[in-house]
């Protein structure tokens, strides 16, 4: 059994040196996956680019109308061409995305807190995988608590999860929650990355920190960066590139496009830099020219 006295701190991690298993699919870590698999997961990153811009509006599942999303059914549709995938609950997909949307479905399944708690790390697997095949998702997305109290339990609920996609051939991509009282270090990143893959996970979601091409070279799966807080959109646009230049594979933005008093501008811009491979000052210049047509 390790023991945590006699580890030591790795520090060679080859960041200049790509994935070694590719093979002839280009998702990272999904060469040995099978076809139903791989099909969902090219629905989710782009053929060309093999990157994704996902637009999170899965807040309401914890928070209720959250600012930006007391509409789903305003915001969503003027988003749709601008993104790749759409991570929601089946909730507000159901009942305010058309069924003929041709975007891939990051869907939510967990829950099981809500702003009232003072800690909300205890969550419960909450859509079965019966209801992911009917919403024909491309990934069932677990919220994960590495070092809170909660940790086990959500532990086992992306174990699970990942044990039904592998059977109906749907990716599971694991989320990394950062709670009030929980680290945002390098070092808590990599250790929260690591495990959700090692435990299976096709996708990784977390936050962009120090050292991230360390985290993205010690992750075996792709590693999408989570928006987060809501930024001025010349910082929020400066962490995208930053994420893409240090190895991520895409973005889920939430608030910082959908708090934005221009979402869809904003949207494009993270697009350039996500597919087009702008810089963030580029990124900007194009967003500030568009605001003011």
């Amino acid at each position: 059994m390790a023991d945590k006295d006699g580890l030591k701190v790795a520090k060679d991690y080859q960041t200049g040196v790509e994935f070694s298993r590719q093979g002839g699919f280009y998702v990272k870590g999904a060469q040995d996956l099978d076809w139903g698999m791989k099909k969902h997961l090219s629905n989710i990153f782009d053929p060309k680019s093999g990157n994704t811009v996902m637009f999170a509006f899965d807040h309401g599942y914890f928070m209720g109308s959250t600012a930006g999303l007391e509409r789903l059914d305003l915001i969503i549709p003027p988003l749709l061409e601008h993104v790749d995938v759409l991570m929601g609950t089946r909730g507000a997909l159901r009942t305010c995305v058309t069924p003929d949307c041709q975007k891939g479905i990051a869907l939510r399944c967990s829950a099981g807190s809500s702003m009232i708690d003072d800690d909300l790390s205890h969550e419960v697997i909450a859509v079965n995988v019966e209801d992911a095949i009917r919403m024909n998702a491309d990934c069932m997305a677990i919220q994960t608590f590495v070092g809170a109290d909660g940790q086990k339990s959500s532990l086992d609920n992306l174990c699970k999860t990942v044990d039904m996609g592998m059977r109906y051939s749907i990716p599971t991509m694991g989320v990394v929650a950062v709670g009030k009282d929980m680290e945002r270090t390098p070092r808590f990143f990599k250790l929260a990355t690591r495990i959700l893959a090692e435990l299976g996970a096709n996708i990784i979601k977390t936050y962009y920190c120090d050292d991230f091409e360390e985290i993205v070279a010690a992750c075996p799966v792709p590693i999408v960066v989570a928006g987060g807080k809501k930024l001025p959109e010349n910082e929020a646009l400066t962490m995208a590139y930053r994420s893409m230049q240090g190895g991520a594979r895409g973005l889920d933005m939430g608030r910082n496009i959908f708090q934005s008093e221009y979402p869809v501008e904003m949207a494009k811009a993270i697009r350039m830099i996500v597919h087009e491979k702008a810089t963030d000052k580029e990124a900007f210049e194009f967003y500030t020219n568009e605001i003011h047509k």
